[in-house]
């Protein structure tokens, strides 16, 4: 069974930093393309950042460039997400989700997403 559970949310001021981890299981993480979400209220959930399998291909929402890098231990079944220069807009509900792939793609899009965590609140005060 697979197990993705976020931690790391928080309180934070604005241009403050936070580190996010989404630890796997139940699954040969090396065969996983990873991702982070973000969902606010009474918005869609929306893509942040995504990793390849073996973390050589990233690419970044347009919103985080530059300030959020994500990045991942395949010996360690996890995955991260560094955010910094938080900004207000950034206060979301985060989650990390997992594709099965043979490739080295990166995905951005929810529905190429099988398995999903629970999520990790982080709010950014102004």
């Amino acid at each position: 069974q697979v197990q993705l559970v976020e931690s790391g949310g928080g309180l934070v001021q604005a241009g403050g930093s936070l580190r996010l981890s989404c630890a796997a299981s139940g699954l040969t993480f090396s065969m996983y393309a990873m991702a982070w979400f973000r969902q606010a209220p009474g918005k869609e959930r929306e893509f942040v950042a995504a990793s390849s399998r073996t973390g050589t291909n990233t690419y970044y929402a347009d919103s985080v460039k530059g300030r959020f890098t994500i990045s991942r231990d395949n010996a360690k079944n996890t995955v991260f997400l560094e955010m910094n220069s938080l900004k207000p807009e950034d206060t979301a509900v985060y989650y990390c989700a997992a594709q099965f792939t043979y490739g080295s793609t990166v995905y951005t899009r929810k529905d190429n997403y099988a398995y999903w965590g629970q999520g990790t609140q982080v709010t950014v005060s102004s």
